[in-house]
């Protein structure tokens, strides 16, 4: 079992978050309420102890159990996992004992025979079952000289770090993950100083125990010794998994299916294997699918289903196998597959046809089938893959659409197979409309006509980013019973122009012809000529 299955659980997560903060509200005053707050907490603490301990018992008892049944296949694993509860037990020990003579360091003294506990004072309960007074819970001296003067910090993050050492020693190359949760739980790395903020680098035995007072060391070891057990805890649970599954009391064999694909086309091959999953390879199971004995081969049978017509189908079946005791244990499993016909969608996304010249986006669906198993080809063109569309890019109009073909192919069982065909129309895009003030005619009044700067081409209602430009247009007005023109190059009023609209009058028609507009894809179109009436 990796580390990734062996986290720290909330409740442990929200203690070491709780020993954090009141160590934080230490620096700040050593108040009767941080105090009891750190009981509380040690408190905690223990009782996790002791469920942990009892967790790691029932793994210990689970390899006893298979050892019983199997010693051959579990005696290495054991082996391992009766060290690391030894050296884990000695830990443990070893702190217990360091926080046993600490309260008596600091002046605790054992409880007088007949004298019940009072719910206002700290007690503590050694190793032997003796219970202690806590004199003075807020003691900073005695620990400080305890542990720091008398050098007991050292030896305690000198016996974390062998410990430490021993299981990573012991997982050898394996399990990464499982290494880093084990270095971060027995960490013993001195902390960072801040020098902006005038924290001093401290090490890792100052920061913890040095001016610290004892019911806050006292926390402190409880949480060393839970770390301890946590990590006891994820080395026995991987070893435990690392059993050949032959054991059956590890309650790990299952029947397993693994199919080609739980969703096939019309025609295509259905087929899955059955098998038993960590079977021991000294005997083969026996598999009955839908009421029949299947062959067996290294342990496995390959079920091949109907596809010849569309539908869901389902399939059963059973293995059976002895173990190591005599008994016939089985295994029942189920099974359904889906048979679809082979279908492909196709949409040009911006309109119903191509535009020769631009970049048309393109999309293809093939229903059950894969996206990143479908791919096209086409006539008349070429086309790119982008993410997961296509862009189409014409080569001639083709307004009929019979020679602009699309193709679809997908990937099924490693054969690649056509799946779908469409035609396609490729048009030209649509000529622009002259307009002056997003008007292409009637009544304009002439203050508006004369503040104007010249004349646009415009695309009515279409999707694509594409724009014309006016390349050149002649201004015709009306003068006595004839007619003046004004033609000028660009898309911007001359100042001939300006100065001819400036003289028509009210009621007059003037005339814009002659227009040519320039596209984004290099093509001149002549666009219709527009008229006014001046208001």
């Amino acid at each position: 079992m990796g580390a990734k299955n062996c986290p720290e659980s909330p409740r442990q997560k929200m203690i070491n978050m709780m020993y954090i903060v009141l160590t934080a509200l230490l620096a700040l005053n050593v108040a009767a309420e941080v105090l009891e707050a750190f009981r509380v907490v040690d408190s905690s603490l223990l009782q996790t102890l002791r469920a942990v301990d009892m967790q790691n018992a029932q793994i210990y008892s689970s390899f006893e159990q298979a050892y019983t049944e199997n010693p051959t296949k579990v005696k290495e694993w054991k082996q391992k996992a009766d060290e690391v509860k030894q050296k884990s037990g000695e830990m443990i020990a070893y702190v217990s004992n360091m926080k046993d003579e600490l309260v008596v360091y600091s002046g605790s003294r054992p409880l007088e025979e007949g004298i019940e506990k009072n719910s206002e004072k700290y007690y503590h309960v050694t190793r032997d079952g003796k219970i202690l007074e806590i004199a003075k819970v807020d003691d900073l001296n005695g620990p400080s000289e305890f542990m720091i003067t008398q050098k007991r910090a050292d030896e305690l993050k000198q016996r974390v770090v062998d410990y430490r050492n021993f299981l990573i020693e012991l997982l050898g190359e394996d399990n990464e993950e499982l290494k880093q949760t084990i270095l971060s739980e027995l960490n013993t790395e001195d902390p960072e100083g801040n020098l902006k903020s005038g924290n001093e680098k401290k090490s890792w035995e100052s920061e913890h125990f040095e001016d610290k007072p004892l019911i806050a060391v006292m926390t402190l070891l409880s949480k060393i010794q839970i770390d301890v057990k946590n990590s006891e805890s994820n080395v026995a649970k991987y070893l435990y998994s690392q059993i050949d599954a032959g054991s059956f009391k590890f309650n790990r064999l299952g029947a397993r299916v693994i199919a080609n694909s739980n969703i096939v086309l019309m025609g295509d091959k259905y087929q899955a294997e059955v098998f038993l999953a960590a079977e021991d390879t000294t005997q083969q199971p026996e598999i009955i699918i839908n009421g029949r004995n299947a062959e067996v081969v290294d342990g496995k049978a390959t079920y091949v289903g109907s596809t010849d017509k569309p539908g869901m189908f389902k399939w059963s079946g059973l293995i059976k196998y002895k173990t190591p005791g005599g008994i016939i244990k089985s295994y029942p499993f189920e099974q359904e597959y889906q048979v679809s016909q082979p279908s492909v969608t196709m949409s040009a996304t911006k309109m119903n046809v191509f535009y020769k010249g631009l970049e048309n986006p393109f999309e293809i669906s093939g229903g059950a089938i894969p996206s990143e198993n479908l791919s096209l080809e086409m006539t008349n063109g070429t086309y790119e893959k982008r993410g997961d569309s296509y862009i189409i890019k014409p080569k001639d109009i083709d307004e009929q659409g019979k020679r602009t073909r699309v193709s679809v192919y997908a990937n099924i069982n490693g054969e690649r197979r056509l799946i779908g065909t469409s035609d396609w129309r490729v048009k030209q895009v649509p000529d622009p409309v002259a307009q002056i003030n997003s008007q292409s005619g009637g009544d304009i009044r002439k203050e508006v006509l004369t503040i104007q700067q010249g004349v646009q081409a415009v695309l009515i209602d279409f999707d694509f980013e594409f724009k014309y430009a006016v390349t050149q247009f002649t201004l015709e007005t009306p003068a006595g019973g004839y007619t003046n023109r004004y033609p000028t190059k660009g898309n911007r009023f001359s100042n001939e122009q300006l100065e001819a609209l400036k003289r028509v009058n009210p009621g007059s028609w003037i005339y814009i012809a002659d227009i040519k507009a320039v596209g984004d894809d290099g093509t001149t179109r002549d666009l219709d000529p527009i008229s006014f009436k001046i208001k």
